[in-house]
């Protein structure tokens, strides 16, 4: 298999790329490898039951197993705290009902030590070859300085939950810090520290990421997209897209469709 050029067009890098990736023999050694190389991260894949199918040994030891193979067919409700177990499961659900992924959301997990602490996790379902959700892949970040300097508490975390939510509506900055039991000043600080953004730039990434989603999955107009992300018209929506990404919406619902024919086919 040759490697793809400059002189091949867009379909073609395409097919090349999908022929590679059939010719895996298997790709969750590789993947499992490479996570277990991060002491930080946590990977895992879960089937529509909420049942490990796929582990970090990183994972594995947090939970006090000694082999990944020990979480293989568990729930979250076998192998974490309950209080962790039961927010889990609701994102999973949630994922499950909506299609959506859940992205750079904080979560408790468990230190190396054993200690429990906050991660950022993003969760993508994962669909079968004729487009249903079978099941998720999860990866989490720890937060340590930001948990253990007392950045992060359920206050916070219930206040990026509702960003994620809401994030279509217009939010502002006084009334979620209020939420989050902080003056605006510190929570702004909290937001650069966990994130890098600022409150209203986590916004608008939310809301570039959601209308991202609806332009490659989606033949929706574009004005409608942009209203229901949150912007109040498509300049709006133009311009932050296009400051983000480099492309302007319908650029991007073109390229997308090009590179990912499978989506063009499930709009």
């Amino acid at each position: 298999m040759t490697c793809p050029d400059a002189s091949l067009s867009e379909p073609s890098v395409a097919h090349w790329r999908q022929q590679f990736l059939r010719e895996l023999a298997q790709p969750l050694p590789w993947v499992e490898g490479l996570f277990d190389r991060q002491p930080d991260m946590v990977f895992s894949i879960k089937d529509r039951s909420g049942r490990y199918v796929s582990i970090s040994q990183a994972c594995a030891e947090r939970c006090g197993l000694v082999h990944r193979g020990d979480a293989i067919g568990r729930t979250a409700r076998q192998l974490f705290p309950a209080h962790m177990a039961e927010r889990y499961t609701a994102q999973d659900e949630q994922l499950f009902r909506t299609g959506e992924p859940v992205l750079d959301n904080l979560d408790l997990t468990l230190f190396t030590n054993r200690e429990p602490g906050w991660c950022l996790s993003t969760k993508l379902p994962l669909h079968d070859r004729v487009g249903r959700i079978i099941g998720l892949a999860c990866l989490s970040r720890d937060l340590e300085e930001p948990s253990r300097s007392g950045m992060v508490d359920a206050r916070m975390a219930a206040v990026v939950d509702l960003m994620l939510a809401r994030h279509a509506e217009p939010l502002g900055v006084e009334m979620l810090a209020d939420h989050a039991g902080l003056n605006v000043a510190q929570f702004e600080r909290r937001m650069k520290k966990i994130f890098r953004l600022s409150p209203s730039q986590y916004l608008t990434k939310l809301r570039i990421d959601a209308a991202a989603r609806l332009l490659q999955a989606s033949d929706r107009r574009i004005s409608d997209v942009a209203l229901d992300c949150g912007f109040c018209d498509q300049s709006a929506l133009t311009k932050q897209f296009r400051a983000l990404t480099g492309l302007t919406p319908l650029a991007f619902r073109r390229w997308v469709r090009d590179i990912h024919p499978e989506a063009a086919a499930q709009a």
